[in-house]
């Protein structure tokens, strides 16, 4: 790999990412011999600037990060290294130094179930969601169980918008059926990992 460390006095910015979730986790520094000492223990090292030395993550707390990749930027001049955090990465112990918990995050689809979620928690009126809430399991399971027999009517005709419609109707009714059960998304996600070969 081509680093250009000569560029800002030796060091590289390297920013560490979580390997699974995709958040950033930390910023640190790194020079030639922090690198390559990351590379050989597969355990990330930084130059620490304060310190004035090699600094491996988690050698004082033991909240090592596991190496996973490196890659490069396009100017050979900052690096990104998906790790596998082993405890909080920030030293105020927090999942990461923005203070956000590093948890998997699925754009549109963690707003949704946000929203779901808060439905389920204030039974507004004028809600549907929360209607359905308020009508109990059985009738949220029975929307779940209609939304999947229209899903299947319309996988065998050729109308691709009645099809998406009806998929999206499913998986919405979906995420309602998991927060009733107290359940999220996350969830699901990790039974399919257990799965993966």
């Amino acid at each position: 790999m081509d680093i250009n460390f000569d560029k800002q006095t030796g060091l590289v910015p390297a920013i560490i990412q979580d390997a699974s979730t995709k958040n950033v986790l930390m910023l640190g520094y790194m020079n030639q011999e922090s690198f390559d000492k990351t590379i050989t223990t597969n355990s990330v090292t930084f130059f620490s600037r304060s310190k004035q030395r090699l600094w491996t993550k988690g050698e004082e707390s033991g909240s090592f990060l596991e190496l996973v990749s490196i890659k490069n930027d396009c100017d050979n001049d900052t690096l990104l290294i998906q790790a596998i955090p082993k405890g909080p990465t920030c030293h105020k112990g927090t999942d990461s130094c923005w203070g956000k918990d590093n948890i998997q995050e699925y754009g549109f689809l963690s707003t949704l179930e946000n929203t779901i979620k808060n439905r389920k928690e204030n039974l507004d009126d004028s809600s549907y969601v929360a209607s359905l809430f308020k009508k109990g399991i059985n009738k949220i399971a029975q929307k779940v169980g209609e939304e999947a027999v229209e899903v299947v009517i319309e996988a065998k005709d050729n109308d691709a918008d009645l099809f998406l419609n009806e998929s999206a109707d499913l998986l919405f009714h979906y995420l309602i059926l998991l927060q009733a059960k107290g359940f999220k998304l996350n969830d699901i996600v990790e039974v399919l990992k257990t799965r993966q070969k």
